[in-house]
């Protein structure tokens, strides 16, 4: 007997393209864009260029797009200062393309207070799955967790009052 799939997932259980939001998919052309960032040392306008006619950038959310791609490049000293103390490594062994993911969530937490951070903790985790190493969402999951706390504490704190979040 096979399992029951959930809507708007493929029989591997990932996400349809069609069921995916505009904000999910600025994320996923974001994380392309910081990937190149971070790999080629490419310039964040010229990434942004190339990005932008990509197939399928007309239904991201261009405005969420460019403050993640432009904030994540401005901010990067303080999104890694962030991030590297919840390492079990040096940064520059991290994957890119996890470094990148979390720089999306670290940036989120920081400047989209309008997405919750358990929202924010997931699309990031789907993220890491879809494009990154075979474990690499549990290093993303681990490390955005203990930020969360840090960086949106009052909702955190509500969230497991409620028992919503541990």
């Amino acid at each position: 007997m096979t399992e029951a799939k959930k809507p708007g997932t493929t029989s591997t259980g990932a996400r349809k393209a069609s069921a995916k939001s505009a904000r999910s998919r600025a994320r996923e052309f974001a994380l392309q864009a910081l990937y190149q960032h971070l790999v080629g040392r490419n310039e964040a306008q010229a990434i942004d260029v190339f990005t932008r006619d990509l197939s399928g950038f007309h239904k991201a959310d261009s405005v969420h797009y460019d403050a993640l791609l432009h904030g994540c490049v401005k901010d990067q000293p303080e999104l890694d200062a962030l991030i590297a103390p919840l390492l079990d490594r040096k940064l520059e062994e991290i994957s890119p393309i996890e470094h990148a993911v979390m720089w999306i969530g670290v940036y989120e937490f920081l400047h989209a207070p309008d997405v919750p951070w358990r929202v924010v903790l997931n699309e990031c985790i789907e993220l890491a799955k879809e494009f990154g190493g075979t474990d690499g969402h549990k290093y993303v999951n681990a490390v955005l967790n203990g930020l969360a706390g840090q960086l949106r504490p009052a909702e955190v704190e509500a969230d497991r009052a409620a028992g919503k979040a541990r």
